[in-house]
């Protein structure tokens, strides 16, 4: 059952000259807030919707300020200007309504002295009509099932070397290196175990990173889940050890992942031969690791991620039937041939970069986009994500929880960019737990 939780539409920006803000306000002078005249920010395809727009500085309503708008379908061109004047610190917007299916964006910008605050809102129109533009090709399953074969027979090699800063009384942390494939590569990640933890005691989580070439970034961030019972591995992707330092983690990233050489597009005319072929490999093979420990209680197999991590979660879940549930949070790499049908694609919007729409690109695309993964999925599913995300942007989540055919539950946070709150964070355990066998 798909459960809705909305929040007000609050955003704010840092004091500089011209910035995007962040939603929610700290010290900041000026408070933004967005209204649509459904409380639920969703509307039927051909109605029209209007927004009340609130501005205030120092808590001030300001009135007589102008509020310059652009209204457009969500990350496509602009199709409407307008501006409106604030009269004690309100005014309305309409923003038009869809044809089809899909989100509205409305971008707004207000001048005051020498500074330019922004802030924008999105609605839906019939969002639970969205269907992927990408569709499964006839040898998916094939593919991925040659795919997995490769690695069968290989031994099961890794290093374990425990990690004194990041444990406590309550948790041991170890650092593993992983073995993925043939090719002698490797992934690192962070396993946690609960103090003690008994044999065939733990449920495990496999927790894959967001996008990027980095450091894994506060460890013990998610500490609940190893002090809840849990065995939890967190990852990353690229076999670059965590413990090296920030600098040269950036330094890599630079030389190896700009938009012309970036490793999402690494290989995207060949699907055997595409980067993330042995990413996915990987997930597997952390599968493999987590059942393979003693302490795994033999029934629970969590897959849980947010952005690329949620889409590699996702993708883990459809893949490896020895998931039993799967978390993902705005998830990345979905329906990412959605700009070929006029509207949003999800990340990494290869259609930004001249010369991604080949028919050799575009055919890679569909044997790793995660929304025919989720057609896959057979296990308990739950995903959050919010409407103001231009990341992974709602259209394309939309796009993926409507191929579910699993049991399945939302929580919506309209206001949302690409962020989630602490408490939702703390929910996707909540929910864990209370679907643990």
């Amino acid at each position: 059952m798909l459960k809705r939780f909305f929040l007000l539409a609050i955003l704010l920006p840092c004091c500089i000259a011209v910035t995007w803000a962040e939603n929610y306000p700290y010290k900041s002078d000026v408070l933004w807030v967005t209204v649509p005249d459904h409380d639920n920010w969703i509307y039927e395809v051909g109605e029209k919707a209007k927004i009340e727009v609130q501005f205030y500085k120092y808590g001030i309503p300001q009135d007589g300020v102008t509020v310059n708008y652009e209204l457009c379908d969500d990350m496509m061109p602009v199709d409407k200007k307008g501006s409106v004047v604030l009269k004690k610190g309100k005014a309305s917007i309409n923003i038009g309504t869809m044809k089809k299916p899909g989100f509205r964006d409305c971008k707004l910008t207000a001048v005051i002295g020498d500074k330019t605050y922004k802030h924008h809102v999105k609605v839906g129109f019939s969002p639970d009509k969205i269907v992927p533009y990408t569709q499964m090709p006839a040898d998916f399953e094939q593919f991925w099932k040659e795919v997995k074969a490769e690695n069968e027979g290989l031994p099961l090699t890794y290093t374990k070397k425990y990690v004194e800063a990041y444990s406590t009384d309550k948790i041991d942390c170890y650092l593993v290196k992983l073995n993925i494939n043939r090719k002698g590569q490797c992934i690192y990640g962070y396993l946690f175990y609960p103090k003690n933890a008994a044999p065939k005691s733990c449920p495990v989580v496999f927790y894959p990173p967001g996008a990027g070439i980095k450091t894994i970034k506060d460890p013990l961030a998610k500490k609940f889940y190893a002090e809840g019972g849990c065995i939890r591995f967190e990852i990353e992707i690229h076999g670059l050890n965590p413990e090296i330092d920030s600098k040269t983690f950036g330094e890599i990233s630079k030389a190896f992942n700009g938009s012309e050489n970036g490793y999402l597009t690494n290989g995207l005319d060949n699907r055997n031969n595409y980067y993330m072929k042995r990413v996915y490999q990987a997930c597997v093979r952390c599968i493999d690791f987590l059942v393979s420990l003693p302490e795994w209680d033999g029934k629970n197999v969590v897959a849980q991620g947010g952005s690329q991590g949620g889409a590699l979660a996702l993708i883990t879940a459809g893949l490896d039937p020895r998931v039993t549930l799967c978390v993902a949070n705005h998830p990345a790499l979905s329906d990412m041939a959605g700009y070929m049908a006029g509207r949003a694609g999800g990340y990494p919007h290869f259609f930004r970069t001249k010369g991604m729409d080949t028919p050799e690109k575009l055919k890679t695309m569909a044997y790793y986009d995660v929304v025919n993964f989720a057609r896959l999925i057979k296990v308990p599913t739950y995903m959050t994500w919010g409407y103001n995300d231009n990341v992974c942007p709602p259209t394309t989540s939309y796009a993926v929880y409507n191929s579910l055919k699993c049991p399945k539950e939302a929580l919506i946070t309209p206001i949302n960019e690409h962020w989630t709150s602490t408490d939702t964070e703390y929910g996707h355990w909540m929910w864990i737990k209370k679907h643990l066998k």
